[in-house]
């Protein structure tokens, strides 16, 4: 048994030597998440303290029931609220902004002139790298209900104005918007390396049986992206909690908070506001685990389909 093991351990040894140069290439990575990701966990126990910035993590006193925080938010009248409207947006910009990358990839994998291709997927990828205080610039000038290019129109013609960026009726619709406009190019990129994956072959039979462009799509195109879509979606679905905090902090104002507030917009206001760091770590605490179940939970249904991530 132990020359088996030492056998293992040494073709081990042997196969990561001799692959040494990209796991030298990983460890830039590994570093930032052990850095970044995992040593902030240790903090996560000031969720079940009464956390005195004096007195640190360690020496802080265990709150008097452990689950104090939690329940203080739960029972706190702002906690409906909050998670409704985190959960709003957030399904809003996972129903609305998958499919226009889909779709997207889609077509971009139909045109033919490759220059144009190029310029079109240059032209789509730059608003990723645009910062939101950039894009709500943008909408400023488009959007603003005085000067807004958008209303300067609509008071000329109809002699009518709409507040875009105040109203609890258009603020959603604004922020999903300009979260589709400035991600849909970057996120088509994983949806072109998919179809890129199809094999070739399975094009050629369809159009041998007489399959047109449609049919190509939705019979070869689709399925061979489905194992993507459902990864992408369970990965989706583990931030479903995750609403966009720099999008909406940047956009929000008092008009909009019935409709704009947010669980991380609470975060911060009692975490660095009113230095009230337990509760804020209680609710990041909260949310981490609810998505933890989302993804456990959507991984086994996508298993019945084999494609879930483990």
């Amino acid at each position: 048994m132990r020359g088996g093991w030492n056998a293992m351990n040494h073709s081990l040894l042997r196969r990561m030597w001799s692959s040494r140069m990209l796991y030298l290439m990983l460890l830039p990575g590994l570093a930032f998440y052990a850095v970044y990701k995992y040593g902030p966990m240790f903090g996560a126990v000031i969720a079940f303290k009464d956390f005195n910035i004096g007195l640190g993590v360690w020496d802080s006193p265990w709150a008097d029931p452990w689950y104090s925080h939690f329940l203080y938010f739960y029972e706190s009248p702002y906690f409906t609220k909050l998670l409704s409207n985190t959960l709003l947006i957030s399904l809003y910009k996972l129903l609305w902004g998958i499919p226009p990358g889909i779709l997207f990839a889609i077509l971009l994998n139909e045109i033919r002139l490759l220059a144009f291709k190029r310029v079109v997927q240059t032209i789509t990828y730059l608003p990723h790298f645009l910062s939101w205080v950039i894009v709500y610039g943008m909408l400023l000038v488009l959007l603003s209900e005085r000067t807004g290019l958008v209303n300067v129109w609509l008071k000329e013609n109809f002699d009518a104005t709409v507040p875009f960026l105040t109203s609890i009726d258009w603020f959603r619709t604004v922020l999903v918007g300009s979260e589709i406009w400035k991600e849909f190019g970057w996120n088509a990129i994983i949806y072109l390396a998919a179809i890129a994956a199809i094999d070739p072959s399975l094009y050629e039979a369809a159009r041998s049986d007489g399959a047109g462009r449609l049919r190509l799509i939705w019979h070869v195109t689709l399925p061979g992206m489905r194992s993507v879509i459902i990864l992408l979606l369970i990965i989706r679905l583990g931030n479903i909690l995750e609403a966009g905090f720099d999008q909406i902090f940047i956009m929000y104002n008092v008009q909009v908070y019935p409709v704009a507030d947010i669980l991380d917009t609470f975060v911060f206001r009692t975490g660095l506001e009113q230095f009230n760091f337990s509760l804020a770590s209680a609710i990041g605490l909260f949310k981490s685990l609810i998505g933890l179940v989302l993804v456990v939970w959507a991984n086994r249904v996508a298993r019945r389909w084999g494609d879930g991530i483990w």
